[in-house]
């Protein structure tokens, strides 16, 4: 399957809301239960890409969503501002093709050319197929939380993992470099 990445934008709301709704339905990647409106879901993109934090989509030759992944803040307080926390979300059919690979390694380098130090994966349902895919990024398992969800008649455990970006811990960051505005004075 070839596909190729490129930025998101709002027409690909729908598209993503389709492969979102399959994942709240019938995965634990997302501990929502109900799957947000197409409206929220453009809110959220809204957010995220409005402080200029990387959004991306995977494309068939035709143009068919075939994933989206994108980072966003870890946390919204001002020293967490070099962490970000990735998401990547795929149609069925596109899992197990590369698709996520490919998705994540681009964040990572988006994120380091942006300036970012550190990018965080919460992964739900410490989904194996998750960990592998961040571990061959590069991410360690940095914690697992026990029972953090109920879904699908389940406990559910959340895996963190953490991978360094660019300088990482070695200088300080430079405050002109981050890109984002949420923490713009």
């Amino acid at each position: 399957m070839s596909f190729l990445l490129r930025k998101t934008s709002q027409a690909d709301i729908p598209a993503i809301a389709d492969i979102y709704r399959e994942s709240v339905l019938n995965g634990v990647a997302s501990y929502e239960i109900v799957p947000p409106s197409e409206a929220e879901l453009a809110q959220r993109f809204a957010a995220i890409v409005s402080q200029q934090y990387p959004y991306i989509a995977a494309v068939d030759a035709d143009g068919t969503l075939l994933g989206y992944a994108y980072v966003s803040a870890f946390r919204t307080r001002p020293a967490y501002r070099w962490l970000v926390e990735d998401s990547i979300y795929l149609a069925p059919e596109a899992r197990g093709r590369g698709i996520g690979k490919a998705l994540l390694a681009e964040l990572i380098d988006r994120c380091t050319g942006l300036g970012f130090r550190q990018m965080a994966a919460v992964i739900g349902g410490a989904s194996p197929a998750s960990i592998a895919l961040h571990r061959a990024a590069g991410f360690e398992e940095v914690g697992l939380m026990k029972g953090t969800g109920y879904k699908h008649g389940r406990w559910l455990d959340t895996m963190f993992m953490q991978r360094a970006l660019g300088e990482a811990m070695t200088s300080d960051p430079d405050p002109s470099v981050y890109p984002g505005t949420l923490f713009a004075g």
